[in-house]
């Protein structure tokens, strides 16, 4: 349900306000870089259409038993012989086969996620000592999974990653199969694995804590993966993360003369930090989750006035400390 964001300033990123809007320098430390980590990215998919027989299936099974586990979910079946029946029926379905041809086109060049998710590794470990890198898989998963994550493993589904353009789409609106292309594979295993750091109340559940949760999130991803666009962070366009700053001011004036930020409704705040096209309750034309939108800047703002590490941002679970704290302020529209 939520997630978290941030490394030392001074080490990582430097944030900078121009024209009332967030630009990011980014700069990788030499002593994140230099870690020396062991990651280990399997190409599954390859193993898996290769296979021909029961036998070849079963070999497989019992190399790859952590994905077998929590991917294939053997408990789910009778037995082993009744999962490598039906991988057997799905990895001969032509369509199944065109669409792994597919992802093969696509990905066969999986350098450029590969080092960023081990540079992205590299500062989580840096930051988090307890940090333990996962093992990683690719697969092709007939758009049953996108991303499995756990603190063993990692399950990429790639076909759902496939160009926006691609005839093989998955079964999902448009505004949120926008934002499953290759640049957001990377931001969303960040923002996944930032849970696990992300300390909060379990007794505040006001909107506002729901928001800074939110916004610790944004923060940790930005902060580990300093070079990412926001567009690929938080999935809204370069042009509606424009005209979300553009129109902060009135924005944040709609939570405040609406009295928001304490607001525990499930249903209201839905409207606010839940996956939508617009965040109606203010405007059609605003993109959704605008709630979110506004966390990240208000613990932005919390980080850079009181110079907080990541580590002591993710520990801080006082939703309320960091509003007050964080002396934030709506930053008018350029001129």
């Amino acid at each position: 349900m939520r997630t978290s964001t941030l490394l030392f300033l001074s080490s990582l990123i430097i944030l900078a306000f121009s024209c009332g809007k967030k630009e990011a320098i980014c700069e990788l430390d030499e002593a994140i870089l230099d870690q020396d980590i062991n990651l280990q990215i399997t190409r599954l998919e390859d193993e898996f259409f290769g296979a021909k027989t029961a036998e070849d299936y079963k070999f497989l099974m019992e190399k790859h038993p952590e994905f077998v586990n929590e991917y294939l979910q053997l408990d789910l079946y009778p037995n082993s012989d009744s999962l490598i029946s039906a991988l057997l029926t799905i990895h001969q379905d032509s369509t199944m086969r065109t669409l792994y041809d597919s992802v093969k086109l696509e990905f066969q060049d999986f350098s450029k996620i590969e080092k960023d998710l081990e540079n992205a590794f590299k500062a989580i470990k840096y930051n988090f000592p307890e940090f333990q890198i996962p093992k990683v898989y690719t697969f092709v998963s007939g758009f049953n999974s996108d991303l499995i994550v756990t603190e063993e493993l990692i399950v990429i589904g790639l076909d759902y990653f496939l160009p926006a353009t691609h005839t093989f789409q998955p079964d999902q609106p448009r505004y949120l199969a926008d934002r499953y292309e290759a640049p957001y594979i990377v931001p969303m295993l960040v923002t996944v694995i930032s849970s696990r750091f992300n300390t909060t109340d379990p007794e505040d559940n006001t909107l506002l804590a729901e928001m800074i949760y939110y916004g610790k999130s944004y923060h940790f991803t930005k902060a580990i993966l300093p070079c990412t666009s926001d567009q690929y962070i938080i999935g809204y366009t370069p042009e509606e993360i424009a005209e979300s700053f553009d129109n902060e001011e009135y924005i944040w004036a709609h939570f405040v003369e609406n009295e928001l930020l304490y607001e525990t409704n499930p249903f209201e705040l839905r409207k606010y930090v839940g996956e939508a096209p617009f965040t109606d309750a203010i405007s059609t034309k605003a993109p959704g989750r605008l709630g979110r939108w506004l966390g990240w800047n208000i613990v932005e703002d919390y980080v850079v006035n009181n110079e907080i590490s990541l580590s002591d941002l993710m520990a801080e679970a006082d939703a309320e400390k960091i509003f007050r704290q964080s002396g934030y302020r709506p930053r008018p529209p350029a001129r």
